[in-house]
């Protein structure tokens, strides 16, 4: 009769040392007087074992869980007498036959694993009370042909699992539901359509639809993102944030272009200030902006230092430095002692001699420790032979060494990549075709009217926006 019992769920209590097990029965041996459950429960947490034995000794009292494959076999072994029982205080007997355990209908006990216990049947030993109540639950659950169930088989009981087989119309529900109808509602299509058409003298006048927020009531172009074409092309396109191809020109033509441009009045002085202007705010964007740049922190000043040659190029980093020192920046300039300078150079030297920023002539005298930004305006457009001189060697040696991101204001064209590596590049009024390299392009606005690009044969439309320094990348 053991096998009877296998697949079955109990409970066994060995005391409050052990604690209580729940498990499936997989063994029930006569001679050792144990019994073996498979995934066990102690105390309503997993055990980490697979399998658990008890001997006879131990087991206080043991409880059935799974009532219905439980009650099928007690039907299967009632005529049985020569079975014994488990006695009063839970242990099992000591016989040789296999225990049949009291089947009980308690709740569990606490810290017993979430099993749900559904009783069934009607526990033996009844009252005469109980019998009563069981005859009124018969009347209620439909009469006396009805078998005669426990006052909590009406709420747990099979008349209630009945309903739940039923399952739920969601299409039926969701037909009653007309979708059209309301989100036309919501949208506000339809909301001319339910109000009356009023009549004038001159015939039928309707109303306008209705508009969200987002919608625009005048008819927009569609946009054109190439808005900017030139007679010769550099070889290579960018394109900024919001999508426009901004297209890179030669040198010649760029050249041509600044020309133009001086002629009309935007003279080198005033190209000088705009470049210093646009450079300097974008080098206190980098270094930390209105975070890095307030009363409260005038002890922690950014260091920048400029390498600047004896040409135009050189004569925009003196100028971004001057603004940068009068922005509180502590600023340092190199520029080498040349016998002959441009008047430009020389002007913006004696300008930013007036601030409070320093300058230096040779590289011994830069600082050894990182600083917070280099600005590199070494490089000439019409002069190749200076990236040969020890001067510029040395300065570009020393910005590679001092591991500062480096800035790089109108950087010369050339095939191979240049020898300081730039973080970023400033390029004026429209981009240079520049080597590839990893360095971030920008483009500044220095202030060219639009018929001036239109003399040269550029048709051009501004892609600043709302800034003067626009990200660019590559198309």
């Amino acid at each position: 009769m053991a096998a009877d019992w296998l697949g079955s769920v109990v409970s066994i209590n060995c005391g409050q040392t052990l604690g209580i097990y729940q498990g499936e029965v997989i063994s029930v041996d006569h001679a050792s007087q144990t019994i073996s459950l498979r995934r066990p429960y102690h105390n309503g947490v997993r055990c980490p074992v697979p399998e658990v034995t008890f001997s006879a000794m131990d087991i206080k009292e043991l409880k059935f869980l799974d009532i219905q494959h439980t009650a099928n076999k007690l039907g299967s072994v009632q005529g049985a007498a020569t079975e014994a029982s488990i006695t009063t205080s839970g242990r099992l007997a000591n016989s040789n036959r296999v225990p049949k355990p009291e089947v009980t209908g308690s709740s569990s006990q606490p810290g017993a694993a979430p099993i749900t216990i559904l009783r069934r049947g009607a526990p033996a030993g009844s009252s005469n009370s109980r019998a009563t109540t069981q005859k009124k639950n018969s009347v209620k659950n439909g009469g006396a042909g009805w078998p005669m169930r426990p006052k909590d088989d009406e709420c747990f009981g099979d008349g209630t699992d009945e309903d739940l087989d039923t399952d739920f119309d969601f299409e039926g529900n969701l037909a009653l539901f007309d979708k059209a109808a309301v989100f036309s509602k919501i949208d506000g299509t339809n909301s001319h359509a339910n109000r009356p058409q009023q009549h004038s003298t001159h015939g039928t006048q309707h109303k306008p639809l209705t508009y969200r927020h987002d919608e625009n009531i005048l008819e927009v172009k569609p946009v054109t993102y190439r808005q900017i074409t030139g007679p010769q092309h550099g070889g290579k396109e960018y394109c900024t944030d919001s999508g426009l191809v901004v297209p890179s020109i030669p040198y010649e033509l760029h050249k041509r272009l600044l020309a133009a441009a001086e002629r009309w009045g935007l003279s080198v002085e005033r190209r000088l200030e705009t470049i210093g202007v646009c450079s300097c705010q974008m080098a206190l964007t980098l270094l930390g902006g209105p975070n890095r740049l307030t009363p409260k922190n005038t002890h922690q000043r950014p260091t920048v230092v400029i390498l600047c040659g004896p040409h135009i190029q050189g004569a925009q980093g003196i100028s971004c430095g001057r603004h940068l020192a009068n922005h509180e920046v502590e600023v340092i300039l190199f520029l080498p002692n040349f016998l002959k300078m441009q008047e430009s150079v020389t002007s913006e030297v004696n300008l930013y001699s007036r601030t409070s920023g320093k300058q230096v002539a040779s590289i011994k005298d830069l600082p050894s420790s990182p600083v917070d930004l280099v600005i590199n305006c070494l490089d000439c457009h019409e002069n190749r032979l200076l990236r040969e001189q020890s001067w510029y060697q040395s300065a570009a040696d020393w910005a590679n060494s001092n591991r500062a991101p480096v800035l790089s204001i109108d950087p010369a064209v050339v095939e191979q990549c240049h020898n300081i590596e730039a973080k970023w590049t400033l390029c004026l009024g429209l981009p240079l075709p520049l080597a590839e390299s990893e360095s971030r392009v920008y483009l500044c606005d220095i202030g060219i009217p639009k018929r001036v690009f239109q003399e040269v044969g550029i048709s051009y439309r501004s892609p600043f926006g709302c800034k003067f320094v626009i990200p660019l990348h590559s198309a």
